[in-house]
């Protein structure tokens, strides 16, 4: 029995709160509406097409000095201002930026210079050689030639006829042995030149020298540091030719590429004046894309004048690539072209027309245009009927009102019956 009680308690709590929905519902039924248009007016302005990314601020050329000896940062240079070389100085080509500790190379260039004089010391010892081996040689000859005249007359003993013979063809063997000599006293000589010559040059590069006219982006080592002249740690500075041209780095979807040429028109801003825009043009496409979680993009050089010197290197840059322009054009909302109003007639249009929805009295009326650029904004008119100062509709709404006469209800749509009316008591 009590279970019975409680669905039949339930039951009722159900329908009454039906009925007092249902009763909501009429109700606002026969409250009257009116729709509200949202409107902007047709306006002139510039507008263009683009093709947004965004890039890294780069200087247009930048030379890596490095050290080609190993060795202690001792001291270093300076600049056009005669400050010691750092973060931003400005520097011309052949001056000072660091010294390499030179003892060692210093040593090695004495020792080779001394090798030298000692293979040239070498060269003249071998040279006297063969003039007494030659002498000796003609002593021998006029012996030998003596004795081969005599040993047949009997003059002359065997014994001394052979040892006359003996002493030409040695002096003969001895003119042979001094010019090898000489002839290995010369190399001697070439390889102490060579080591001279790598010495000499080791002791140059213990002198970093300038390259180029420049200014120092980075400076990488520190006095008292050892560098070692090796691909991965030999850099001591990084010099940046010229920071009046600046290049920006873009990196370009592959959907956007093919739409991108040298001499493509570039504005661009960076957070550092983000007030400002910058203007510049394609210089290069890079076709060495690189791929990253499945998008491919490719890297394009952007040139801009940096003559103010405002553009810092390693800014990040939003970049935009102007496809199309026009000046002074006639536009309206990219939202009045997508607006249509509930319960609009069909209107029959021509390829490539569009419909707006211009304000016509208390209500609205269809107006057919032809359209142009699209700057993702705006939308250029081409031609149709819309005037300067016109107000198009780029959406509505209906907003419900507790009281009103029978004017508060002319705004709604023209396709729409009017809701009806409450009468005034």
């Amino acid at each position: 029995m009590k279970k019975l009680l409680k669905i039949v308690v339930i039951l009722l709590i159900l329908a009454g709160l039906a009925a007092g929905g249902y009763w909501g519902y009429r109700r606002y039924l026969n409250k009257p509406t009116i729709i509200q248009y949202r409107t902007e007016e047709v306006a002139r302005m510039d507008i263009s097409s683009t093709i947004s990314a965004t890039g890294t601020v780069e200087p247009e050329e930048l030379v890596n000095v490095g050290a080609q000896v190993s060795g202690k940062i001792v001291s270093f240079g300076t600049d056009s201002e005669g400050k010691e070389v750092d973060y931003g100085s400005i520097v011309k080509e052949g001056s000072v930026l660091a010294l390499i500790d030179d003892a060692l190379y210093d040593a090695e260039a004495r020792s080779a210079r001394a090798q030298k004089l000692q293979a040239e010391a070498t060269i003249l010892s071998a040279e006297a050689n063969i003039k007494q081996a030659r002498a000796q040689h003609l002593l021998a000859k006029s012996n030998w030639e003596r004795a081969s005249d005599l040993y047949p007359k009997g003059s002359v003993a065997k014994s001394e006829y052979d040892s006359a013979q003996a002493e030409y063809l040695t002096a003969q063997a001895d003119i042979a042995v001094s010019e090898a000599a000489l002839e290995e006293a010369k190399a001697s000589k070439a390889i102490a030149e060579a080591a001279l010559d790598k010495a000499t040059r080791n002791l140059e590069y213990c002198v970093i020298s300038c390259p180029v006219d420049g200014v120092i982006i980075d400076r990488r080592v520190s006095i008292g540091q050892t560098v070692v002249s090796n691909m991965s740690a030999s850099s001591l500075f990084l010099i940046a030719k010229d920071l009046k041209r600046m290049q920006v780095w873009v990196s370009v979807n592959e959907a956007d590429i093919g739409n991108i040429h040298p001499g493509m028109a570039v504005t661009f801003t960076v957070d550092a004046f983000p007030d400002e825009s910058f203007e510049g043009e394609v210089h290069k496409i890079r076709y060495n894309a690189t791929m990253s979680q499945n998008v491919v993009t490719y890297v394009v050089e952007v040139s801009t004048d940096n003559s103010n010197g405002r553009l810092l290197p390693y800014l990040t840059a939003s970049v935009k690539f102007i496809r199309d322009s026009r000046k002074n054009v006639l536009t309206v909302p990219n939202a009045a072209l997508r607006y249509m109003p509930e319960s609009a007639p069909e209107i029959q249009t021509e390829p490539g027309e569009r419909v707006v929805w211009v304000r016509d009295g208390n209500g609205i009326a269809p107006v057919k245009i032809v359209t142009g650029l699209n700057d993702g904004i705006v939308t250029e008119v081409v031609s149709g009927d819309l005037k300067e100062g016109m107000e198009v509709v780029t959406g509505s709404s209906v907003v419900v009102v507790e009281d009103s006469d029978a004017d508060a209800a002319s705004g709604g749509s023209p396709f729409l019956p009017k809701p009806p009316q409450r009468r005034r008591r």
